[in-house]
């Protein structure tokens, strides 16, 4: 029977190194801020963490080695992501920031050798970055109503709509773009297809950029496609074939973002517990207040009760080697997600008082990433309706008068299989009975 929590040795040096690396090297770059984005910072201070983390063989460990990753295994990447979800910049500098991770899969996945040659390797190498066009204004990320249609004409595609938040637009060399193909097909799921699309074709328009919470602009985009044409060689996977695609992309990406959540609710966490010890009030620290110890108490529980979830549904990927056969379980890790977040960064920017609601801590931040978590890959409520379907399937319905589970039917269940038994007890116990009173 194996039945165990401890890390591989080995491997546990390699999440050391990787504690060390983060706190010394990319948490102290971050605080950096905007300062990022003078031209030339990504070649003078990223690159070279880039070249430290490829020395330590931890680029891209999420591909396998014909791509030049690790090919490390969910529950791996699970303890190796906690680390880098504490810090914003972290995914960039491992190699395995979003949307490239998920576009890159699904290019590895279903892409011709003609468009990993031209597209694949640069994006695995950092050298460009990829944009996820998929939502749209007015239906979201619901593909049965996607209005943006790519039409075959004179032997090219023709795309015509408009998408809403395309992570990563702004910045991108290529557009992962999903459109409607065929219309009037008679399987919704077949409708839709997907095309790699360069952002510099003509007919491709950044409308403006989109920001997450109240801050101007941002690296989201909502873009317009006018008469964009491309070539045959753009299809990526069969025709009609988005939704399979997608679902290769997103199971992925919902996992990671859980493990990446674990590390944002422990930092969150961490500071809450340092301010509890520091913060002195008339009666004393916040610590020594019983409110103060409830708080931190449901705070950790709930942590430690989602990062095991989270690491469990690693391990059954892992186990299975299907992400279909761990539908429930993905979902139900992207329902907890966003509620741990929120709760956890609200209380932490409670106990901070004015500043922690101040854009002088990370807090408020983290509360607005809580509410895109239940919203990125598929809002909270459908994921409500996969985990409960998946259960559902496991019980058979009563359809007597009376449930079998009835107490009455369980009774007399009993008394068939023990009332013998049972009245051969009484008889004995009466005959003892008698022969005491004799």
């Amino acid at each position: 029977m194996a039945w165990d929590f401890e890390t591989d040795p080995e491997f546990q040096k390699k999440l050391d190194w990787i504690e060390e690396f983060m706190e010394e090297k990319v948490e102290p770059l971050s605080n950096l801020g905007r300062g990022l984005m003078v031209p030339g910072a990504r070649e003078k201070f990223i690159k070279p963490l880039q070249e430290e983390v490829k020395a330590q063989g931890l680029w891209a460990c999420h591909l396998g080695p014909e791509l030049g990753g690790q090919g490390f295994g969910q529950l791996k990447l699970g303890l190796m992501n906690e680390k880098l979800g504490r810090v914003g910049l972290a995914p960039s500098v491992f190699g395995c920031q979003a949307p490239d991770t998920g576009n890159a899969e699904i290019i590895a996945h279903y892409g011709t050798p003609e468009q990993k040659e031209k597209w694949l390797w640069p994006l695995l190498n950092g050298d460009i970055r990829s944009a996820f066009s998929m939502s749209e204004p007015a239906g979201g990320s619901d593909p049965t109503t996607f209005k943006t249609r790519a039409e075959w004409k004179n032997g090219k595609w023709v795309i015509n709509g408009e998408k809403y938040f395309s992570s990563g637009g702004y910045g991108s060399t290529i557009l992962i773009v999903y459109a409607v193909t065929d219309p009037d097909h008679k399987d919704i799921h077949q409708k839709t297809s997907i095309f790699i699309v360069p952002t510099k074709t003509p007919g491709v328009e950044i409308l403006r950029g989109i920001g997450v919470g109240a801050g101007e602009g941002g690296g989201h985009a909502y873009m317009r496609y006018t008469d964009v044409e491309v070539g045959p060689e753009a299809l990526l996977g069969p025709r009609g074939g988005a939704f399979l695609v997608a679902q290769t992309r997103l199971s992925g990406g919902r996992v990671h973002h859980a493990m990446r959540t674990v590390g944002a609710c422990q930092k969150a966490f961490d500071l809450m517990c340092r301010r509890a010890v520091s913060r002195q009030t008339r009666d004393g620290r916040l610590a020594d207040l019983a409110v103060v110890q409830e708080q931190i108490c449901d705070s950790w529980i709930a942590l430690q009760s989602f990062r095991l979830l989270v690491l469990r549904t690693a391990w059954l990927i892992d186990k299975h080697k299907d992400y279909n056969l761990v539908r429930k379980d993905i979902a139900a890790i992207k329902v907890a997600m966003p509620k741990v977040y929120h709760d956890i960064a609200t209380t932490a920017a409670h106990l901070h008082g004015a500043m922690g609601v101040s854009n002088e801590m990370p807090f408020m931040g983290m509360v607005t990433s809580a509410l895109v978590m239940g919203i990125a890959d598929g809002p909270t409520e459908v994921h409500k309706v996969t985990v409960a379907k998946q259960v559902l399937k496991d019980y058979k319905p009563d359809n007597d008068l009376f449930p079998s589970y009835h107490l009455p039917k369980l009774k007399e269940a009993a008394m068939d299989k023990y009332g013998s038994a049972i009245e051969e007890l009484k008889a004995e116990v009466s005959k003892g009975r008698a022969s005491v009173d004799a």
